[in-house]
């Protein structure tokens, strides 16, 4: 039987098959001895091919095969870790959902998302969220961020999950795709996919007036049908985006402002770090590349924590 994984605990599987059968599965034992490097062989998106066995009476899903993957979001699985963790696949949207307050979300962590996006060729989103609670201050420097992404030809969404209008809006980009939500804890994901979907009635979180971060209240990756013909695939809240598998030297083909500049270099293997006649560094002079996306290109190369 063929299904796709919509729910990953980690060693259980749940995979709805074409007819809407939904199975409780398990991997093969050596399934995970086929190479995978990652903390979890399989994510929420991947189609299987599995058998139906019996167990105590009850049906269970045995995955053999995993179908090639068209496109994966990956990063690393913590700061300390080389592995890596896969949080979905086969997807046709990122949808970043970040906030500028309750809990703010840092321009660092949205690039290293759309790097990540970039470099499997999955279209973006990047949704800011709760704008009702910004002040005037929060305001200007949300034009600030939509006039950065905007210049480097990122597609961005503004609402509050509890505005029906901002829901209504926000539809018809999801329309018809399977979307990856994905932020910080607390950011309102499960807010959003509520509002979209009322009957799915998912648990939503509070803020830490102390260290303004949210608490986990999605636990497993899931995927959910919000009509007929779309689907929303909900994670955990992300704190940070570890960069994984990308070479230092092709780094400056997934910033959309390095890209276009950089075949006119003087040195076709320029770093944009400090060669001389380097048409990055120019354009940097000259504020046509903005210093915080230059900041976080130089802290994803140098493979650093820190960004702005």
């Amino acid at each position: 039987m063929q299904g796709v994984v919509i729910k990953s605990t980690g060693s259980w599987f749940q995979v709805k098959t074409l007819n809407g059968n939904t199975y409780a599965c398990r991997i093969r034992g050596k399934f995970r001895l086929e190479g995978y490097k990652t903390t979890n062989p399989l994510a929420v998106g991947d189609i299987v091919e599995f058998d139906i066995e019996k167990s105590n009476e009850e049906e269970i899903g045995v995955i053999h095969t995993l179908s090639h993957r068209r496109n994966y979001i990956i990063r690393k699985s913590n700061k300390l870790s080389s592995q890596s963790q896969i949080i979905a696949s086969n997807i046709d949207l990122v949808m970043p959902v970040v906030t500028l307050v309750s809990p703010p979300t840092s321009m660092g962590f949205i690039d290293r998302i759309l790097l990540t996006a970039e470099a499997y060729k999955i279209p973006v989103l990047l949704v800011f969220n709760k704008v009702d609670l910004y002040d005037s201050i929060a305001k200007e420097v949300l034009q600030e961020w939509l006039s950065i992404y905007h210049a480097i030809g990122i597609q961005t969404f503004c609402m509050s999950s509890f505005d029906a209008k901002d829901i209504e809006d926000l539809r018809p980009f999801l329309f018809h795709k399977t979307t990856l939500i994905c932020g910080h804890s607390g950011a309102g994901k499960s807010s959003i996919i509520n509002a979209l979907n009322p009957e799915l009635k998912l648990k939503t979180g509070i803020i830490s007036d102390q260290h303004q971060k949210g608490k986990h209240t999605t636990t497993f990756a899931e995927m959910f049908d919000i009509d007929e013909y779309t689907k929303i695939i909900d994670t955990p809240g992300i704190r940070d985006f570890g960069v994984i598998d990308i070479d230092k030297k092709e780094l400056g083909h997934y910033f959309p402002e390095i890209k276009e500049r950089m075949s006119k270099c003087k040195f076709h293997n320029c770093t944009h770090i400090n060669e001389p006649k380097c048409a990055v560094l120019d354009a940097l002079e000259k504020g046509e590349i903005h210093e915080s996306r230059y900041y976080n290109y130089l802290s994803i190369f140098y493979n650093e924590d820190t960004f702005a």
